[in-house]
């Protein structure tokens, strides 16, 4: 597999030498480690931020300071009523 980095894409070279150096290792086991890591980093976010103990303006927080370029958390408050 081969990684785009000219051009238009020179962003990623960044990207992939900043998760080198986080992980300390070389750059292909950086992009498999990071690949593995963010469902894993996405899935515990959402388990945080539907925890019960929480206020809305709290899981509004962690859900701002959670979200990224690539992934983002909202928090939605929802009321229905229903009248017959």
């Amino acid at each position: 597999m081969r990684i785009r980095t000219d051009g238009d894409y020179a962003y990623r070279q960044d990207a992939i030498e900043r998760a080198a150096d986080f992980y300390d290792c070389n750059k292909t086991k950086a992009v498999v480690s990071a690949c593995d890591d963010v469902p894993k980093f996405v899935q515990a976010s959402r388990q945080v931020i539907e925890r019960d103990d929480l206020t809305l303006e709290q899981r509004r927080e962690i859900a701002e300071t959670l979200s990224t370029r690539a992934v983002t958390f909202e928090v939605e408050s929802e009321i229905a009523v229903d009248t017959d």
